[in-house]
C-alpha cells in the first residue's frame, strides 16, 4: 500500500503563517494559506492508493474545513497534541502496516511543490527504508519510509536549521537506506513569499499550466490590496 499524508491547519487568521502575518495581515496571510492547501489538495489528490489530510486542531470545524476540500479522495487524521517529532511518527506508526507499505509525510510550506518530486519519492522507497526531500531551510518538504517506523524523529531540534541534519544521524544510526530527493523551498518568512511571487510570476510568463492554481488566481486579484491591520 502506499500512502501520502498532508500535515494541514486550518487556516484561521492568526493561527496560520504567524511570520507571514507580521508583513502581510492575519486575514490576508490566512487566505494565502488556505490557497496552498487548495492547490497541493488539488496536486495529488490522484497520487498513492490512500491519501490523508492530517489536520490541526482537531476540532469539528477544523473536520469539517477539510472534508469539504479533500472529499472522497482523502481521509481524515486528526494530529494528536504531542510535538511535530511524535506527529510524524504517529503517523507512520499507523500507516506502515505490512512489509510492503510505502508512506510519504509532506507539508503545507512549499505549495509549489511538484508532483514528480512525490511520485520519485514512492519510487524510490521500492529500493530503499528513507527518502528525504531537503528544504533551504535546513528542515525537509517530504520525508517517507517503507516496511517499518523508524526512531528516526527523535532527539531532533524542531523549528531549526538542523532538522535535517539530524533527522539524517538519526536515520544512519537506525542503519536504514537513504534517499535523497532535490531541494525544494518552504514558505515561512516574507523573504519567501516574494521569492514565490516571483516564482509564480515568471511560470505565468513561460506559459506553464501550473499558474493555473488557487494560489496565482488569489495573487492576481490581490496583488495591489494594502496589508489588512493587525
Amino acid at each position: 500500500m502506499t500512502t501520502l499524508g498532508l500535515f494541514v491547519k486550518h487556516p484561521v487568521p492568526g493561527r496560520v503563517k504567524t511570520r507571514l502575518s507580521a508583513e502581510l495581515g492575519a486575514g490576508r496571510t490566512a487566505a494565502i494559506y488556505a490557497a496552498f492547501v487548495a492547490d497541493l489538495v488539488e496536486r495529488f489528490r490522484d497520487v498513492a492508493e490512500r491519501r490523508v489530510l492530517c489536520f490541526a486542531p482537531a476540532t469539528d470545524n477544523a473536520r469539517d474545513y477539510f472534508a469539504s476540500i479533500g472529499g472522497m479522495d482523502y481521509e481524515l487524521w486528526p494530529q494528536p497534541e504531542v510535538d511535530l517529532g511524535a506527529r510524524m511518527a504517529r503517523f507512520f506508526a499507523e500507516h506502515l502496516v505490512e512489509p510492503h507499505d510505502r508512506v510519504l509525510l509532506i507539508g503545507s510550506d512549499s505549495p509549489t511543490l511538484p508532483r514528480e518530486h512525490v511520485e520519485r519519492a514512492f519510487a524510490l522507497l521500492q529500493d530503499v527504508d528513507c527518502v528525504v526531500g531537503p528544504a533551504m531551510d535546513g528542515g525537509y518538504y517530504l520525508i517517507g519510509q517503507s516496511g517499518a517506523c523508524r526512531p528516526i524523529f527523535d532527539g531532533v531540534a524542531w523549528s531549526t536549521s538542523r532538522v535535517l541534519e539530524q533527522t539524517v544521524a538519526r536515520v544512519t544510526e537506525c542503519g536504514a537506506r537513504l534517499a535523497v530527493l532535490p531541494p525544494w523551498y518552504d514558505v515561512d518568512t516574507p523573504q519567501d513569499w516574494q521569492f514565490l511571487v516571483g516564482h509564480l510570476q515568471a511560470l505565468e510568463r513561460a506559459n506553464s499550466p501550473s499558474v493555473e492554481s488557487a494560489l496565482s488566481r488569489w495573487l492576481r486579484v490581490d496583488t495591489a490590496a494594502p496589508s489588512d491591520p493587525l
